[in-house]
């Protein structure tokens, strides 16, 4: 576990600010480089799909696996994770991992707006940077993009439009890290349509997913 520092120490140690996509990419050319194994344990996809895969990465690609059950897809996705950084920065106390140098939610910004580069920043290991769900017909919209909690509203005595009651879901959870979602056909054509809508409007305007 990295200590914990303050956003003027970690711009002071010459840390550079990269997008998942940037980190996977400069990770996985610095393991070309070194010769090192991409993608260890995976057997019998030397010469199609890893090369596939590398490719899909080094152009900074979202990526789809298709195939049966069976064929390792799961696995393929969970191994991505050794392209991560082994520790990311984070603006300490946020749940959707903010970036201390491009924050998007309101906890976040009010932090940096009052302490500046005295904001506290934490660590985040690489090995809890990977968020897989399953999709199946029962998986509705607060589970993956999150709902307003009355109970906080109440709580904090704030409207229902402040983005402070609002209870995130998985994907907000996993900003600046790797999001699977399994057999996605088999969630509810509204959910589905949901998801596709909130991945075009907000993923890639906001945050910062693969």
């Amino acid at each position: 576990m990295k200590q914990e520092i303050t956003f003027k120490a970690l711009k002071e140690s010459g840390y550079i600010d990269r997008s998942i996509h940037e980190e996977m990419k400069a990770n996985l050319i610095h393991k070309l480089s070194a010769k090192q194994p991409v993608f260890e344990g995976l057997w019998g996809y030397e010469d199609t799909v890893i090369p596939q895969l590398k490719k899909a990465i080094l152009a900074g690609h979202h990526i789809n696996l298709l195939g049966l059950r069976g064929q390792a897809k799961t696995r393929i996705a969970r191994n991505m994770i050794e392209l991560l950084d082994e520790y990311m920065p984070i603006v300490k106390g946020s749940e959707i991992n903010d970036n201390p140098f491009n924050p998007i939610s309101k906890y976040a910004k009010d932090l940096l707006d009052e302490l500046g580069d005295n904001t506290p920043i934490a660590w985040v290991h690489r090995s809890d940077r990977f968020f897989e769900k399953l999709a199946t017909p029962d998986v509705n919209v607060s589970d993956l993009i999150g709902d307003i909690d009355p109970i906080k509203a109440a709580t904090l005595k704030l409207p229902y439009s402040d983005e402070r009651v609002l209870h995130y879901g998985m994907i907000p959870r996993a900003n600046r890290c790797i999001f699977v979602i399994n057999e996605l056909p088999d969630l509810q054509a509204r959910i589905q349509v949901s998801y596709s809508i909130f991945c075009k409007k907000e993923i890639f305007k906001l945050g910062d997913f693969n």
